[in-house]
């Protein structure tokens, strides 16, 4: 009955304060709408033209010719993006990648083609939109035995028709010349990239905004490895990566059609900052565009795939990756991945869901801290004994003086004077979406009386003074720490 009553009495709470918040919470920011009314299909179908044009764009080819190959398809897209316009910083990041396993059958030098706009009030956060431009042509390889034959965590988007896992390294270096048009896989998440560079630098935003092309996600995500490893090497503050790849069919190899949904995989760890990430994806993206559905999959990618959100995971960082729920797998990695095998209108769709999603983060304050870090030990204190677990950061959570209600308290992560306030969101453990909203203005803790921290989640975000709103911040409960018990033998 006890909590029977703390269920009702928080359902009370939630009705009467979810009608609480700013006039302009949730409103479409005008600039917002007007970026995605500027995605222009004629554009994306003329730069997946030129990049099919190059015949493959495979890392592991020839690089010296100025019409073909992957040297020739870098350097065009650098002059691309450098076209757009002056306030765009455009740059090759480049990689000297040594001889190594199957794919990398020899030392070879990989270029990330990347374009920063500048913010104004928070230049040191960046926003990315990314996808990979290298292409990949496996040739004709018996069908494996089944779908999932390829071992989990294995490079880059293969397809699951075909096994490459006894593929010499001989044998990639056959194919490495072999027409690999990829215009799906992944012209179409390039594509959507340089096109979003091409809108959204003709505006301001107060957060920087990233837009980069890969190379080597063919060979094993290496491109954006080395990236990721670069960005948390040097603290780079990155807010969030939306990678795109195969972007661009809606209607499926087995016939199955579908152009008002985009599928979003980010990973399996609840409230990760991943898949905040995800559920800010939905709701920006369902927001702006209503007519497109964004779904939420909380895996790290389809079953035994890859994608270029993943490194950007493991340094610690928000990253997800947008992709079709419809693919074609006899066309990737094969010369049939062309231009007319797949729908300029739905990739368009699916840039527009990341530039409402980009565009609005870049506009609103950074999310609020709620996890405390721990406590540096004191001078003269006894050093932790061996195998102590290391002390972890602790929720700004608790039961308040009472012992029976709810406290929360937090921190801004940026500038105060660009806050309006905060919203508390709520929801039960087992819902994957924030259900309740309680705007409580411009502060930093707030009591919500009799609802138990045990009973559902919590989290936080921060709302600009434009009506920008920030990832939210969850409450982390952290899972107690084993103990080592002795006993007397």
């Amino acid at each position: 009955m006890n909590s029977l009553r703390h269920a009702a009495v928080l359902c009370a709470a939630l009705s009467f304060f979810a009608r609480i918040g700013p006039a302009d919470e949730n409103a479409v920011n005008p600039q917002i709408a007007k970026i995605a009314g500027e995605v222009s299909e004629d554009h994306i179908k003329a730069t997946i033209e030129k990049l099919v044009s190059f015949g493959t764009r495979n890392t592991m080819s020839d690089a010296t010719s100025a019409v073909r190959g992957v040297g020739a398809a870098r350097q065009w897209i650098l002059e691309q993006f450098q076209s757009y316009s002056p306030k765009l910083q455009v740059r090759f990041d480049k990689y000297r990648v040594k001889k190594q396993g199957q794919r990398i059958f020899k030392d070879v030098d990989l270029y990330n083609v990347v374009a920063v706009l500048p913010g104004k009030t928070l230049p040191d956060t960046q926003v990315w939109i990314t996808g990979h431009y290298d292409t990949l042509n496996l040739g004709t390889r018996p069908p494996a035995a089944n779908s999932e034959s390829r071992p989990a965590g294995s490079a880059g988007n293969e397809n699951p028709l075909s096994t490459t896992q006894n593929m010499t390294p001989a044998e990639f270096e056959k194919n490495a010349e072999l027409p690999a048009p990829g215009a799906c896989d992944d012209g179409s998440g390039t594509a959507a990239v340089m096109e979003l560079a091409r809108v959204m630098s003709q505006f301001e935003f107060d957060k920087t905004l990233v837009f980069v092309a890969f190379a080597g996600e063919e060979q094993g995500l290496i491109g954006s490895s080395l990236e990721a490893g670069k960005a948390h090497k040097e603290k780079v503050d990155i807010e969030a990566v939306l990678n795109n790849d195969i972007i661009g069919t809606d209607t499926s190899g087995n016939g199955r059609f579908g152009n008002t949904e985009v599928s979003v995989y980010s990973d399996e760890t609840m409230d990760s900052p991943s898949q905040q990430l995800s559920r800010y994806v939905r709701e920006v993206g369902e927001r702006y565009l209503p007519s497109m559905k964004v779904d939420t999959i909380f895996m790290g990618d389809r079953l035994g795939r890859g994608g270029d959100h993943t490194p950007f995971q493991w340094e610690g960082y928000a990253a997800v990756r947008l992709s079709t729920p419809n693919e074609i797998y006899a066309n990737q990695h094969h010369a049939t991945d062309l231009l007319e095998n797949m729908s300029i209108p739905y990739t368009a769709k699916v840039a527009r869901v990341n530039g409402v999603v980009a565009a609005s983060l870049a506009l609103s304050p950074k999310a609020p801290v709620v996890m405390r870090a721990p406590a540096p030990l004191r001078a003269g204190a006894p050093a932790p004994a061996p195998g102590t677990p290391p002390r972890r950061p602790t929720p700004m959570i608790s039961r308040g003086k009472s012992g029976y209600d709810a406290l929360l308290q937090w921190k801004p992560a940026g500038p105060e004077a660009s806050i309006q306030g905060y919203t508390i969101v709520i929801r039960n453990t087992t819902s994957p979406y924030w259900e309740r909203e309680i705007y409580v203005g411009k502060v930093t803790e707030y009591l919500m009386k009799d609802v138990s921290v045990d009973d559902v989640k919590f989290g936080v975000k921060a709302i600009g003074v434009n009506g920008g709103e920030s990832l939210v911040s969850a409450y982390l409960y952290p899972a107690r720490a084993k103990t080592e018990i002795e006993t007397i033998q």
